[in-house]
């Protein structure tokens, strides 16, 4: 029998049997990695931010196919796809979703209104409080060790600013991969871990075997942080790619944005008008420049590079910091068991302890148990 302290309020919230969320990396999280977290005890999101309407619901009829477990969607709200997308998510019962910039309040509503659970991403304490307001039911906050965007703050200053300024659920990402990482973040307050690079790293992830060898060689002093492929701070491997990113005029930048910007679109069954729409939207909702928002596109074209088509060294390689210190390609079942087993040993050896047994029941009963 699982610890109570393991059963959280998210685990409540979400339906799972661990605090332990697969989160919606593009080009990786597929069907296959989403059903095999969710069957090993996690809550695993799909990656719709990287899909057509009809992908994703295509993605939604896989999953159930393979798991009787809820699971969510990601998707990025400011996409000309996403009234599509919400629309399935009612339809098909999917239990959360997951989101970043540009949430529209309206949205929120309805998906709320459907009992679908909300629970967006962000890098800062102002964010939070902003999304909890727009409706938010859970908030992951992901410390700059994270992947891709990220913000400056680490997890440990982060984390716990957060869950003082919050009533909901709160989730802790970057920076996280054991029952270690795991323990720390219930002791901030937090209602369980969110991790990416940690679950890319595993036999189901449909990632080619060439680009998860290259994470594997990573040391975490290679993991760097640039605003050279859009503009914002996105933690990568600095690889052959992005080496030559970082020397590019700001001429051969946008040329590059305009060339995946149109890719993109396609991709995502948009138009050109939809895509100059999103930009615009992304423009006034987050007060980026309107270079950023044409560069939004360089990310997940460049990615696809890589975690698609298997070419480590010619597209980009997001990754926490946390990739520098893994060594194994484990299965999802196994790294989740892995994860709660090591959980358990701190518990029950703090249990022991007559001077923590007040804290540790505090703590349960923050989590609501």
């Amino acid at each position: 029998m699982t610890n109570p302290v393991l059963n959280t309020r998210l685990c409540q919230l979400l339906d799972c049997e661990y605090p332990i969320v697969q989160t919606a990396m593009g080009w990786v999280a597929d069907p296959n990695l989403v059903a095999a977290t969710c069957n090993a005890g996690g809550f695993g999101f799909l990656a719709g931010a990287v899909m057509t309407p009809a992908e994703v619901e295509q993605g939604i009829l896989a999953i159930k196919q393979k798991t009787t477990r809820p699971f969510g969607v990601n998707f990025h709200m400011y996409s000309p796809g996403a009234p599509q997308i919400i629309d399935i998510c009612i339809k098909q019962g999917v239990r959360a979703v997951s989101y970043s910039r540009s949430p529209a309040k309206a949205m929120v509503e309805k998906l709320k209104a459907a009992g679908i659970v909300c629970m967006p991403t962000v890098g800062a304490l102002k964010h939070a409080v902003k999304a909890v307001e727009m409706g938010a039911d859970a908030v992951v906050v992901q410390g700059g060790e994270g992947g891709g965007h990220t913000g400056a703050v680490s997890s440990n200053i982060l984390l716990p600013q957060v869950v003082d300024a919050l009533d909901v659920p709160v989730i802790a990402a970057g920076g996280f991969k054991d029952g270690r990482g795991l323990m720390a973040a219930l002791a901030y307050g937090a209602e369980g871990i969110a991790m990416g690079t940690r679950f890319l790293l595993t036999r189901e992830c449909p990632v080619p075997d060439a680009t998860k060898q290259e994470y594997l060689k990573a040391v975490t002093e290679q993991i760097i942080v640039s605003k050279k492929l859009d503009g914002m701070p996105q933690r990568m491997i600095l690889n052959q790619c992005l080496q030559q990113l970082e020397t590019r005029s700001a001429l051969g930048m946008l040329w590059l944005a305009v060339t995946n910007g149109l890719a993109f679109t396609r991709l995502t069954g948009g138009s050109l008008l939809g895509m100059l729409s999103s930009a615009w939207k992304m423009k006034q909702s987050n007060g980026m420049t309107l270079a950023q928002t044409m560069m939004a596109a360089n990310a997940p074209m460049m990615i696809q590079e890589a975690m698609v088509k298997g070419h480590p060294q010619q597209g980009i390689l997001p990754s926490g910091q946390i990739a520098g210190t893994i060594d194994d390609l484990p299965s999802v079942n196994a790294l989740i068991e892995q994860i709660v087993a090591e959980a358990e040993v701190i518990l029950n050896r703090f249990a022991g302890s007559e001077a923590l047994k007040p804290i540790l029941k505090t703590s349960g009963e923050s989590h609501g148990v």
